[in-house]
């Protein structure tokens, strides 16, 4: 996947919107994350289909709401042929290399998101006054 990790300016537009909740609404999506990614786990290891579907869903939308969009995209891969094996009546265990890489880029991606929304952070800035993401 060549998505970037993390489009700052939809992160910004996201802290921007939600402005004092930001932090809690973050701290929520490190919460659901950390449920969905151990569901999607659980799920590939009983060979469950059905049970990919959702925590993959909810990851993927809250992931892309914060600008996550390489994790998003994982998230929606993941989501999409969890739906096929559904359909098809498959196990989904050939997605079994796509689901160990997904707890290691939540971890990166939350640290990302974490390092950034943290006030007591010193932004880099470019010789024009503008903010550097990481």
């Amino acid at each position: 996947m060549d998505e970037i990790l993390i489009d700052w300016d939809e992160f910004r537009a996201t802290r921007t919107q939600l402005g004092a909740a930001f932090v809690r609404i973050l701290g929520y999506f490190r919460e659901d994350g950390i449920k969905s990614v151990a569901a999607i786990e659980d799920a590939m290891r009983a060979r469950d289909a059905r049970g990919l579907v959702m925590p993959a869903h909810t990851l993927k939308s809250e992931a892309r709401q914060f600008g996550a969009e390489k994790l998003g995209a994982l998230s929606e891969d993941i989501e999409i042929f969890a739906r096929h094996c559904l359909e098809s009546q498959i196990s989904p265990e050939e997605y079994l290399p796509r689901v160990v890489t997904l707890r290691p880029l939540f971890e990166e991606t939350l640290a990302a998101l974490e390092r950034e929304a943290n006030p007591l952070v010193q932004r880099r800035t470019t010789g024009f006054g503008r903010a550097v993401g990481y």
